[in-house]
């Protein structure tokens, strides 16, 4: 009896590994696969590639529309990101510091849009603008995915929040501080790796962002992701593999850097 239960733990955990082993390769090889294919020599995407080199990369460095998409993109993401820290924070100690039903009604509200398909939330985004005679701009775009990127900060802030020691705050007040340098002297201190990465999280989500975009620009803020999947879809074009190795470079650098400062996967955790 000992010797099936042992057996059975085994194929388990057996199971279970090979499952997990098979995850990550199927995550990990596309990306793989771009990275691979974007040093290319030829004029095709085609994996594996018959000769390799870096001439696609020098390409990109010549693409200005490509650099136009990605000058608004980072645009429209910084602005993003600063609405969605302020906003995000904001609404967190709003949360995080009531047991109310407002509080809980309020927390529902700011993570409706996480629940509604993207494009759905997109296009009545696009009738909500419509209907108060607001033509699309950069404003409707920023506004746009801030309303999708703040529940990224509201996560690891709120988590960030709800493992601070209430008696400090208790005991910054009974020393006389006010409420404004408590915050900046004691909380913010605390929850800044938290919302350091909401931050990280709510940029790279807008930088990435296609569905609300798609929508909400006009031809005066192409987007990065929908100008690549436009060139994608006409011509295949070899430079779109080169930008995406240079993006998924970048991603997993600033990935590192979140995790050594703000511990980016364990606040993803506590999320």
């Amino acid at each position: 009896m000992a010797h099936q239960k042992d057996f059975s733990t085994i194929l388990f955990r057996g199971t279970l590994g090979f499952l997990a082993a098979l995850t990550v390769v199927l995550l990990i090889a596309p990306t793989a696969v771009v990275l691979i294919v974007s040093f290319t020599d030829g004029y095709s995407l085609k994996f594996p590639p018959v000769s390799y080199s870096t001439r696609w990369y020098v390409e990109l460095w010549n693409a200005s529309h490509l650099h136009f998409a990605a000058m608004n993109s980072i645009q429209v993401g910084l602005a993003t990101t600063l609405l969605s820290v302020v906003f995000g924070v904001l609404a967190s100690l709003a949360i995080v510091g009531s047991k109310s039903r407002a509080a809980r009604t309020l927390d529902s509200l700011f993570m409706s849009p996480l629940v509604l398909p993207a494009l759905a939330f997109g296009f009545a985004a696009l009738m909500t603008f419509s209907a108060v005679g607001w033509a699309v701009s950069i404003t409707t775009l920023i506004i746009g995915h801030t309303a999708v990127c703040v529940p990224y900060v509201i996560r690891t802030t709120s988590a960030a929040l709800a493992q601070m020691d209430p008696a400090l705050l208790e005991s910054s007040a009974s020393l006389g501080a006010s409420r404004w340098y408590s915050f900046r002297f004691v909380t913010l201190p605390l929850i800044r790796p938290g919302v350091m990465a909401g931050a990280f999280i709510a940029f790279m989500s807008s930088f990435d962002n296609v569905p609300v975009s798609l929508f909400l620009r006009d031809a005066r803020t192409d987007m990065l992701p929908i100008r690549m999947w436009q060139d994608l879809e006409g011509k295949l074009d070899v430079t779109i593999a080169a930008l995406s190795g240079v993006i998924i470079i970048f991603t997993l650098v600033m990935m590192i850097v979140m995790e050594r400062v703000a511990g980016l996967s364990r606040r993803l955790r506590q999320g």
